[in-house]
């Protein structure tokens, strides 16, 4: 079992300090006939970046994630499995937390939709809104595969879900 106490200081820091500069927080929808609403919501934490040494290191002290090489020869580090996310990210990050606004924002946010995902509630219309409100300032607001306008939609018609997605700047 993970135990971010375990984690060297000096490591933790440093690995904090990167994922504050290249780490990045996310919330993503894909759509799921097969779910109790129209929509599978997942968490991701990940960190990109050519050298594959750094990333090593954080899944190494992080427990959890996978590793993969992208065409482009960038290295990947990502999380996202609800159980690794509350019980391995969080209790790191809230040990070595981030210096920049921006991060600790998004990180708060993120913590907030993972306890909320843990409850449930993200199988239902009312906890699908409560996830949209939490993610419109995430990242900046960031490219998102579906407006906010389409997920809402899919619950008064499931089957848009197959058109083609409408992306947003």
């Amino acid at each position: 079992m993970f135990d971010a106490a375990r984690v060297p200081s000096e490591i933790g820091w440093y690995l904090a300090g990167f994922a504050d500069g290249e780490g990045s927080f996310n919330v993503s929808f894909r759509p799921r006939p097969d779910y109790p609403v129209p929509w599978k919501v997942s968490l991701c934490f990940n960190i990109s970046q050519r050298d594959q040494v750094i990333l090593a290191l954080v899944k190494q002290h992080l427990e959890c994630g996978t590793m993969r090489q992208r065409q482009d020869g960038v290295w990947y580090f990502e999380v996202n499995n609800l159980v690794p996310i509350l019980e391995n990210v969080i209790p790191f990050f809230e040990r070595f937390h981030f210096l920049s606004a921006k991060k600790k924002r998004d990180f708060a946010k993120f913590v907030q939709l993972a306890n909320l995902m843990k409850q449930g509630h993200h199988l239902t219309r009312e906890g699908i809104e409560e996830v949209l409100r939490i993610r419109l300032t995430m990242n900046d607001g960031g490219k998102r595969r579906y407006t906010d306008e389409a997920i809402m939609a899919a619950f008064e018609n499931p089957q848009r879900l197959h058109a083609r997605p409408s992306f947003d700047g």
